[in-house]
Formats: structure tokens, C-alpha cells, sequence
């Protein structure tokens, strides 16, 4: 009784829109408003004391579908899908169903029909649900004043998404709903939909109005919705505040000697934001192994007998409200979320990444794991992700999932940072295929180069997803994440986002650009080891500005300037790893053959901004790449470097 009268007094607190006052009105669902974490964990296997839940429902036509299937194990509770496309959060899965502007897809577009009918069915859906699960919550900063209220509805037996999302974005219990709680956004929850409307398919539709903001979460995947989703309310509320939520992670490295630099990495799913907040992996004898020759074998390895000490800020999201700028001339930014959702397909067995495999194996909290091999009762070992396909003659050991993840809350990172913080510099990274005299490929960035600021608002434009990216059903070839690299979870139009990005750089030009491949550099298998060494570098010099002498520009003008040598702890970086033509292996020719690659997929890109609402300075920037403009032109749009 004492539930009850809860409940019912956090739902009195909220200012509630007409739609879910009529999903909770009478005859109706039982409700659940969690007051505590454990609740939801109980709720999440189906009751205190269950080890394992289907996650089922009822599809016309086809009877009981399985969705998902939850295991409580020693460590936390582990969700998996039957369906592996569901495995992956699908690029497309948006869809927007407003008349505002926009230049995502529309329902009427990809469906042919109004989204108005599915939208009462939804709710008549939820409404017809034994237990619904009501769960107010903030997305973005609260603790900086910068949290919006928001609300989740899904069926009960969906708490294993309302526990992902409460460990992303927290979640306020219910004795302590504040008086007069309007959410400015609500997650609708209705798995069975995607069987008996969408084929099968990941759709997650956002309805915007008004001051307030409609997701339709048609799927039990949480990165299309309770990440992502979260993510595109935050872009449009931005968008309509002229402020922007950067797809980034961020930390403070200091060095050895005491020196602290604050990076910033940018760049689509897989691009190494993750990999920025975690120390570089050590070889047997405690070196890193910058790179392996595809062709020839050979390996160069460094010694760095101390490392820099890492202190997190964002993961993924970073706000960058203009009430955390207040004047500065460096871009200053905070977490947007308060768990993080670590993708960690990259450790592949025991003594790979020791801090991480102990935060999961022995958290002072039951954890959140997706696609992971879990035994009931078990501990969850982040090296074991369930198998996309069983073994075989073919393959052994079976085929991983590729895109493994746990969520990991802010307060259980070592050394993490609360407040907002200034940027030193903003990097940009790429995945690049191996490039070859014989194979030529757009891979031919070196290990790190100095971007004008000009030419760095065009890699934000063009955002190439890269080389094998692990996290996206969408694998092939080099294609656009688009504007920021968080295009995909935007809602509105490429030009409004292009033009903040644009604004905030010309504000913002004491923070320096780089940018940072990583899996290859050139005929070199790299992983993120030649990003791990640039941090080391660039924290240890103090930053990223150069004395223009000591910078070459590139033959490839889109890359900007390489540094002309460098040297880490004494260890002198031969100048093939900064610049790839220098390869035996790849040469002039090969190194060409993939710029113009580079360029022509720029120019494919970059001309969909020349529309009439660019800023001017935007579109003398784009010309000036559609007519092949080198380094120094760039320079002198916005002389800073």
C-alpha cells in the first residue's frame, strides 16, 4: 500500500501530455515507478530471485516472439537478441514523423502513409499492457543545471531497456519526483511493432512539437533509441537554442612531468573516441607496438616506460551549452550522459585492458552487458561476446558478435571528471583500410595531422564512417556519418548543424585540430596504437601548437599539415609513419591514387551544404575544396594553427 500511495503521489507531481494521461486513465495497466537501482534489476529478469527472462510478446499471425533474453549473472544482468541484425544499431533506423524542417526521411516517405494511425495504436497498445513501467528521467547535464526532464514508457517486461537506459542517462526515483515535472521528451516503448508494421526492422521515429519531443522506440536494441535517441532529442533542442551536443569523447591527460592537456576526439562509431580514455596496450616486454608491415612483416615498437595519466570527461556525448563557454576562447564541454555505453569488441582475451576487465568483472554494482556469452550465476567475461554464428568447418571458433557493450556509470570510472572543462584540442578520427602500391585505398593519413581550422569544419562535414566499422550494420566502404559525425541522430537540417559547428569553431580558435587515423597507416597494421602515441606526444609538448616551420603541408591538401619529425621519450618516429608516401610498400603513385579517392568523396559530400541558409564563410570554404585548393588556402579562410 505504501508502493501505491507512492506512485500515484510521483504521478500527481507530473504535468503529464494528454497522450500518456490517456495510456495511464483508468481501466488501465498497473503501474511501476521505481524508487532504487536493485529494483530495476529484479524487474529486469522478471523478479527478485529469477536468473533468467524471456523478453516475449504476442505478434499476430505469428504467435510468441522471443525478443530478447536476460541472464542475471555474479556481476550484473546480461541482455541478448535471438535476432542478430538486431545485434547492431542500423543507420537508417530514424525516421521522422513531424512537418518540421528537416532533411532525415519522413514516415510518409519511407512508409507511404501518415504516421498518426500507428501513433494511437502505440498508445492503445501500450494502454492494453498488464504492467507498464513509467520511469522520469533527465537527458543531458542535471547536476550542471543542464538536464531536461524526460520521461520512458515501456510494457514491464521491457525493464532490461528501462535499466540501460537508466544507467545512461540515471533516472529519478520515485519519492524524489520534483513538483511540477513536464517532460520536454518521452520514449514510447512497443517492441511487437517492428514484426507487425516495420518487416523486421529497427525503427525508431521521432514526433517533434511544440517544446516537446515524441521517440517511438519500436525495438529492444537501446542504441537507436535510449542512446541515440536521447542523443537526437538533445540535437534538436540544441538546434533550436543554437548549441550543439558533440558526438566526442574528451579527457585530461597528464604527463609525467605534470603538464595537463585536454583532448577532445571526434568522429563516427568505431573512430577511437573510447579508445581515447584508455591507456595504450602494452607488448609482453612493455612496449607499444606502433605498427606490423602487412607485406613485410617488420614491426616498430616504442618504449614509454611511463604513461600519462587519463581522467575522463564525456565518452560520447559532450554538451557545449554557451552557458558553460561564458567568453573563453577555448571550447569547453561536460557529459551529456551519466553511464557510458563502452563498446569492447577490441579486448579479446584476459590482461588486454586490465582496468577494464576488473571495473567489469568486480564492479562495486551489478553492470549492464549486451551481446556477451552469459551462464546464469556466472560471472560475464567481456571477452567471451556471444557468437553471431556457431562454429563450424569454416570457422572453429564460430563468428563474434562484433559490437559487444557494457554500461558503465560515470562515478565507477577511475578518476573521472564532473565539471565542464576547457579543450586544448579537438581531434577528428578515421578508419583507414591498409593502402598498397597493389591495393590502392584512401588510407593515407599519417599518425596525426594539424588541421587548419577551416579544413577541420570540413571533416565534421563529411564524417567518413571508415574502414570495418564494428558498431553499424552498415559495413562497407567509406561512407558519410555526416555532418559532425552525429548526423545520424539529428532530426533536422544538415545546413542549421553545419552552420553551429561553423560558428562555434570561428569562437571557440584557441583550441587546435588534429586529426588521427587508426586500424591502418599507410602498409601498417596500426589498430589505435598510433592514436594512443599521438596522445602521449601531444600531452607531452604541452598541445598541439606548432611553430609553422616545423610543419610540412601535405600532398594531399584534405589532410592538411604533417609534422616534419618526432620524437617520443627519446624515441626518434620514423617519418614513414607520418607520412605514407615515404612507405616503400605504397610510393607516390598509390598514395595519389587514394587522395584522389579522399577528394572526390569530398566533393561528393560537401556539395549537398551549397544551399542558400550556408553562412558565407561555410561556402567560400566548400569552393575552395570543389576547386582543389591546397593547405595554404584553407589557412588563410581562418588563419589559425
Amino acid at each position: 500500500m505504501i508502493v501505491i500511495t507512492e506512485i500515484i503521489g510521483a504521478l500527481k507531481k507530473m504535468v503529464l501530455p494528454h497522450e500518456v494521461k490517456e495510456i495511464l486513465r483508468r481501466p488501465g495497466p498497473d503501474v511501476v515507478i521505481v524508487q532504487t537501482r536493485e529494483e530495476l534489476l529484479d524487474l529486469a529478469v522478471g523478479g527478485a530471485g529469477n536468473e533468467t527472462f524471456d523478453v516475449s510478446y504476442d505478434v499476430p499471425g505469428r504467435g510468441m516472439v522471443r525478443e530478447a533474453y536476460v541472464a542475471r549473472c555474479k556481476n550484473g544482468v546480461v541482455g541478448n537478441y535471438d535476432d542478430i541484425y538486431m545485434r547492431r544499431r542500423d543507420p537508417d533506423s530514424m525516421v521522422i514523423a513531424d512537418d518540421l524542417p528537416t532533411d532525415k526521411k519522413t514516415y510518409e516517405q519511407r512508409f507511404g502513409g501518415e504516421f498518426e494511425p500507428v501513433r494511437l495504436e502505440t498508445f492503445e497498445w501500450l494502454r492494453g499492457q498488464e504492467k507498464l513501467i513509467i520511469m522520469p528521467f533527465y537527458s543531458g547535464n542535471e547536476a550542471l543545471g543542464l538536464g531536461y526532464a524526460s520521461l520512458l514508457i515501456a510494457p514491464v517486461n521491457a525493464a532490461f531497456f528501462a535499466l540501460a537506459l537508466a544507467d545512461i542517462q540515471g533516472f529519478i526515483p520515485r519519492r524524489s519526483v520534483p513538483n511540477f515535472f513536464k517532460p520536454k521528451a518521452t520514449v514510447f516503448v512497443a517492441p511487437p511493432f517492428r514484426h507487425t508494421h516495420f518487416d523486421g526492422k529497427q525503427v525508431v521515429i521521432h514526433n517533434r512539437q511544440f517544446d516537446y519531443h515524441e521517440v517511438f522506440s519500436y525495438n529492444l536494441y537501446p542504441g537507436p533509441s535510449a542512446k541515440k535517441g536521447i542523443y537526437g532529442v538533445l540535437l534538436n533542442i540544441g538546434e533550436q537554442e543554437k548549441w550543439v551536443t558533440l558526438h566526442a569523447s574528451s579527457v585530461k591527460v597528464v604527463t609525467p612531468y605534470e603538464l595537463t592537456v585536454s583532448i577532445l576526439h571526434e568522429g563516427a562509431s568505431g573512430s577511437g573516441k573510447s579508445e581515447m580514455l584508455e591507456q595504450f596496450h602494452r607488448e609482453g616486454d612493455g612496449r607499444l607496438l606502433l605498427g606490423r608491415n602487412i607485406i613485410t612483416g617488420e614491426k616498430f615498437a616504442l618504449s614509454m616506460n611511463d604513461s600519462c595519466d587519463l581522467h575522463p570527461i564525456t565518452d560520447d556525448m559532450a554538451m557545449t551549452h554557451p552557458s558553460l563557454q561564458d567568453g573563453r576562447k577555448r571550447l569547453v564541454v561536460a557529459d551529456a550522459e551519466e553511464g557510458w555505453f563502452m563498446r569492447v569488441d577490441h579486448i579479446t582475451e584476459y590482461g588486454t585492458e586490465p582496468e577494464t576487465e576488473k571495473r567489469s568483472i568486480h564492479p562495486p554494482k551489478p553492470l549492464v552487458f549486451i551481446n556477451m556469452d552469459a551462464v546464469p550465476g556466472a560471472t560475464c567475461l567481456i571477452w567471451e561476446p556471444i557468437l553471431d554464428e556457431v562454429p563450424s568447418e569454416t570457422s572453429p571458433n564460430g563468428k563474434p558478435c562484433p559490437n559487444p557493450r557494457l554500461i558503465v556509470p560515470r562515478c565507477m570510472i577511475n578518476n573521472h571528471v564532473d565539471e565542464a572543462v576547457e579543450i586544448d584540442v579537438r581531434s577528428f578520427g578515421l578508419r583507414q583500410p591498409p593502402t598498397t602500391r597493389d591495393n590502392p585505398n584512401y588510407g593515407i593519413a599519417g599518425m596525426f595531422h594539424v588541421l587548419p581550422p577551416a579544413l577541420a569544419w570540413l571533416w565534421r562535414l563529411a564524417s567518413p564512417r571508415g574502414h570495418a566499422n564494428p558498431s553499424v550494420t552498415d559495413t562497407g566502404g567509406m561512407k558519410s556519418e555526416g555532418v559532425g559525425s552525429y548526423w545520424p541522430f539529428a532530426t533536422g537540417k544538415m545546413v542549421d548543424q553545419a552552420n553551429l559547428l561553423l560558428t562555434q569553431i570561428l569562437r571557440t580558435l584557441s583550441t587546435r585540430f588534429l586529426l588521427i587515423p587508426n586500424q591502418y597507416i599507410g602498409a601498417y597494421k596500426v589498430g589505435f596504437a598510433g592514436q594512443w602515441a599521438t596522445r602521449e606526444y601531444i600531452a607531452r609538448r604541452g598541445g598541439a601548437k606548432f611553430n609553422p616551420a616545423v610543419l610540412l603541408p601535405c600532398r594531399c591538401p584534405l589532410l592538411g599539415f604533417s609534422p616534419e619529425s618526432i620524437k617520443i621519450d627519446g624515441v626518434v618516429i620514423p617519418k614513414m609513419f607520418l607520412r605514407t608516401h615515404l612507405q616503400p610498400e605504397v610510393g607516390g603513385d598509390a598514395y595519389d591514387r587514394g587522395a584522389v579517392m579522399l577528394a572526390e568523396f569530398f566533393k561528393a559530400q560537401l556539395s549537398k551544404f551549397l544551399v542558400p541558409d550556408l553562412l558565407p564563410q561555410g561556402r567560400r570554404i566548400i569552393e575552395t575544396c570543389l576547386g582543389d585548393g591546397d593547405v595554404s588556402d584553407y589557412y588563410k579562410l581562418i588563419p589559425k594553427l
